[in-house]
């Protein structure tokens, strides 16, 4: 595998493709226009100035790892890859169409991935003529730093394609995990409900926010706490994967906190609003 392809320019898709080249790939990168490859571009020439003012890595290496990310509006670009990755917004209808899409494009031994937090991967393969290509892969935020990736298969995922994507994710520096296909897989089914809890601690008014935090960092090793992690998600994000795995499961132990929907319709989004459960 030399080519990988991957379709969405933003936080996650640029994240994506900055670990591919680092690790030596040649990266396709497509977008609808190409002004929306800019504010990814930024963030990830900042992230190599800052490595190379650190002396982590060289102005020489920076070149190669430019040399090797090719932007692009046209889909057709896509049909040499190795294998495409799929990282725009989680919205599944959205994603169905990208992979219909793609089923005409990539070649048949393509590996065809779905960057998701929580969608189920059996129903996007669906879509395809071939379903047993498909993956999920669940990257974390912000992708170079964090190493954890979920791999997670659809109901026609073969062994063959997971083994070729554990290859890939260890490739790429990461740690892979085999994670059922589920209402938001493993990390993310324990996290939210903690976050969730935390808002009601607050709501019910057991705790300032920053004692919860405070609470949390120092007695559970936290690196964060859980409402400050919630401002750094988005307020927004995390109440559409609370009520995504409401509806999923039907079980009222994950109902979200009237708080978080009520600072959700005020607009007090976290740290991309300014004002969340802590303003910035």
């Amino acid at each position: 595998m030399k080519n990988i392809g991957v379709i969405g320019f933003g936080t996650m898709g640029s994240g994506i493709v900055q670990v591919c080249v680092e690790a030596g790939y040649v990266v396709k990168a497509v977008e609808q226009e190409e002004a929306f490859f800019e504010r990814g571009l930024k963030q990830i020439n900042k992230n190599w100035k800052r490595a190379v003012e650190k002396g982590k890595i060289t102005e020489g290496q920076v070149e190669e790892y430019q040399s090797r990310l090719v932007t692009s509006t046209n889909w057709q670009d896509l049909a040499t890859v190795d294998c495409v990755i799929e990282a725009v917004n989680e919205n599944m209808e959205l994603k169905k169409e990208i992979f219909k899409r793609l089923d005409k494009i990539v070649g048949a031994e393509t590996l065809i991935v779905s960057n998701t937090s929580g969608l189920s991967i059996t129903e996007m393969a669906s879509v395809l003529e071939d379903p047993s290509r498909v993956m999920g892969f669940h990257f974390f935020n912000p992708v170079p730093v964090m190493k954890l990736v979920e791999l997670i298969r659809g109901y026609d995922t073969t062994e063959a394609t997971y083994e070729k994507s554990k290859t890939l994710v260890e490739s790429l520096g990461k740690q892979a995990i085999d994670v059922k296909e589920a209402p938001l897989f493993a990390v993310n089914r324990i996290l939210v409900p903690m976050i969730n809890e935390a808002i009601f601690v607050l709501q019910e008014g057991i705790a300032s926010a920053e004692d919860i935090d405070t609470g949390m960092k120092l007695g559970a090793n936290h690196p964060i706490g859980p409402l400050a992690l919630a401002d750094l998600i988005g307020l927004d994000t995390l109440l559409f994967v609370q009520d995504s795995l409401y509806e999923e499961t039907q079980d009222s132990k994950y109902r979200a906190a009237p708080l978080l929907r009520k600072l959700v319709r005020a607009g007090h989004l976290g740290r991309k609003t300014g004002r969340g459960f802590y303003e910035y």
